[in-house]
This record gives C-alpha cells, sequence and structure tokens, in this order.
C-alpha cells in the first residue's frame, strides 16, 4: 500500500506538470474533494476539471523539488513542494496579471480511496504570493 499510494502521489504531480488534464483526472475519484487554499472545498471530477481550465488559463506552473509521505497503511499522504510560476491572466478576485513570475513553497495532504485520490488540500502562502506579483 505504502508504495502504491507513494508512487500515485508522484505521478500525480508528474502528469499535472506535463499538462495533459485528462490523464490528470484519470488518478482522482469521481466524488474527488477538492481544499482550496485558504478558500472552500469542491466536490467532483468534474469540478475539479473546471479548476484546471481556470488554473491553465490564468496560471503557467511547474511543481518540483517535491517530498511525499505516506502513512503506514497508504491511505493518507503528504507532499511538499515549490512551485515556479507565471501569472498569466487575472483570477477572480486578485490583482492584475502580466507576466509576473513567482516562486512559492507548498504543500498538499491526500486521502486515497481503491487506488485513486480521493481528497486533496493543498496549502501555500497567499501573502508571499501576493508580495511576489505586486505590480511595482
Amino acid at each position: 500500500m505504502y508504495s502504491a499510494t507513494s508512487k500515485l502521489i508522484t505521478e500525480y504531480y508528474d502528469r499535472f506538470n506535463s499538462g495533459n488534464r485528462k490523464l490528470f483526472l484519470e488518478l482522482l475519484t469521481d466524488d474527488v474533494i477538492h481544499d482550496l487554499n485558504q478558500g472552500g472545498r469542491e466536490t467532483g471530477k468534474s469540478t475539479f476539471a473546471i479548476f484546471l481550465e481556470r488554473m491553465d488559463r490564468c496560471y503557467r506552473e511547474q511543481i518540483s523539488d517535491i517530498q511525499v509521505c505516506v502513512s503506514a497503511d497508504g491511505k493518507h499522504a503528504a507532499a511538499e513542494y515549490i512551485v515556479k510560476g507565471t501569472y498569466l491572466s487575472q483570477d477572480d478576485g486578485l490583482p492584475p496579471a502580466n507576466g509576473q513570475t513567482y516562486t512559492l513553497p507548498g504543500g498538499a495532504f491526500f486521502e486515497i480511496r481503491s487506488g485513486k485520490i480521493a481528497r486533496v488540500t493543498n496549502y501555500y502562502n497567499l501573502q508571499d504570493w501576493l508580495s511576489q506579483i505586486e505590480v511595482r
């Protein structure tokens, strides 16, 4: 269980980085729970797909330096990583975008069910991100 979960989380980030959203979404349960950083909770693979569309429109990101920790039973995992990105288009409620770049540490928690990701909760420092993209 442990190694299968570690491989699943690594594949999650590999597929995110590849930009192939169809393959990425295959790793999620149909009823996946997505807890947004400093935001609400969204449920369902189709809702996650809409989130990814917004992300792809507003940001170009790559996740690197990924460290994965997995519970002994393989049902829970955590990842710490670095996001390197470019702010492409203004996201709702956020400052204007003009190609600002950023590098930001982040983390995520996962629940695993039947070999797929059933919950992902993301965390990063929003104030750090805002200070990096602030128009000077």
